[in-house]
C-alpha cells in the first residue's frame, strides 16, 4: 500500500515511521528544514524509554514531488489547514484511494467528505502522543489504541487500513459509531489541551495536581452535557476518569496545543473548547469553563510576540 502522510509533524512522523515497516510511505510537510533533515539523515524517533531509532523515509514539502498515486492519504495537519491538506491529497490520491483524518477537534470529517465524498472518507482517533523535538527528530511520548470508522464498517477499504495499521504495530480497531469516536477524543482534548497550554506543563502534571483537576472536571462536565444534549453516546462510562487515565498514560507528553503556544503558533482551540461553547449555544447548555479556557488561550495567541522576558 502506498501511503501519504499530509502533515508530518510529531504525530504524522510517528505514524509514518511505523507504517514504513509495511508500506511505501511519503511524508509531506511544509516545514522545509524538517523535510531536509529527514531526506539527509533519516527520521529519528525517540521512544518512551529514551532509546532512539532512525529510519529512511521519503519526505517533501509539496505533493508534486510524488510520482505515483497513493492508496491512502492520512491527514495529520492542524484543523485550520484541513481543506488545504485535502486539496493537496486530491492531487495524488488514486481513483480507488481513501483519505483518513486522525486530527483533533470537530469538523474535519465534514471538510474531507465535502471534497472526496463520504464513501472515500475515513475518520479515526488515536491515543498515541508525540512531541516535536527538532527538525528530523520527534518523541513518541504516549501509546494506545486507534479506532477508525467509515461509510461502511466492513468495506474492503476500511478493513485493509485496519490490517496495515496493525501489521505496523499500531493497534487499530473498527468502530460502529463515528460521532462517538470523534466526541470521545474531543472530550479528552477538552480536558487536557487548553490546561497544558495555559499552565505550560506536560500532561501528567494535570492528573497529579488537585487544583488542576477541579478545572478539568468542570470543562469535561460541560462537554459531556453538550454531548448528552446532542444524544451522542460516548465510548466510556466515566469521561473524567478517562481524561485522567490519558494524562497518566501520556505523562511525559507535551500536548499539541502546548507545543503550538511554545512556538507562538496558532492553536486548535477553535475546534476543541471553543467548539463546545458553540455547540452549547445551539443546545442551550451553559459552558462557562470552556468559554473561559477558550478566551485565555486566544488571548495568549494574540499576545505571543509581546511576552516579558
Amino acid at each position: 500500500m502506498r501511503i501519504a502522510i499530509i502533515g508530518a509533524g510529531a504525530m504524522g512522523s510517528i505514524f509514518g515511521s511505523m507504517l514504513s515497516l509495511v508500506s511505501d510511505v511519503y511524508l509531506i510537510d511544509t516545514l522545509e528544514e524538517h523535510v531536509g533533515k529527514i531526506n539527509k539523515n533519516g527520521l529519528t524517533i525517540e521512544h518512551m524509554d529514551g532509546s532512539r531509532e532512525t529510519r529512511r523515509l521519503f519526505a517533501a514539502a509539496d505533493v508534486s514531488m510524488i510520482n505515483y498515486p497513493v492508496d491512502l492519504a492520512i491527514i495529520f495537519t492542524k484543523s485550520y489547514m484541513t481543506r488545504q491538506a485535502a486539496l493537496s491529497a486530491k492531487q495524488i490520491l488514486s481513483k480507488t484511494g481513501h483519505v483518513l483524518t486522525l486530527q483533533n477537534g470537530l469538523g474535519n470529517m465534514d471538510v474531507l467528505a465535502g471534497i472526496f465524498g463520504i464513501k472515500k472518507t475515513i475518520a479515526g482517533v488515536t491515543s498515541h502522543g508525540g512531541t516535536f523535538i527538532e527538525p528530523g527528530v520527534v518523541r513518541h511520548a504516549g501509546s494506545g489504541h486507534t479506532y477508525i470508522a467509515g461509510h461502511k464498517k466492513h468495506s474492503e477499504s476500511i478493513l485493509s487500513v485496519v490490517k496495515i495499521f496493525n501489521a505496523a504495530g499500531i493497534k487499530t480497531f473498527l468502530s460502529d459509531d463515528l460521532d462517538s469516536l470523534i466526541w470521545g477524543k474531543l472530550i479528552i482534548n477538552v480536558g487536557i489541551n487548553a490546561m497544558t497550554a495555559i499552565l505550560r506543563v506536560k500532561n501528567g502534571v494535570l492528573s497529579q495536581t488537585p487544583e488542576c483537576e477541579v478545572i478539568m472536571s468542570k470543562a469535561v462536565s460541560e462537554a459531556v452535557a453538550v454531548a448528552d444534549a446532542l444524544e451522542i453516546k460516548l465510548p466510556f462510562d466515566n469521561p473524567f476518569e478517562e481524561v485522567k487515565k490519558v494524562c497518566t498514560h501520556t505523562a511525559e507528553n507535551k500536548a499539541s496545543m502546548l507545543q503550538d503556544i511554545l512556538k507562538g503558533a496558532q492553536t486548535e482551540i477553535g475546534v476543541i473548547n471553543r467548539a463546545i461553547v458553540e455547540k452549547g449555544k445551539q443546545t442551550g447548555i451553559s459552558t462557562p469553563c470552556n468559554l473561559f479556557l477558550s478566551e485565555v488561550v486566544e488571548a495568549i495567541e494574540a499576545t505571543s510576540n509581546k511576552r516579558c522576558s
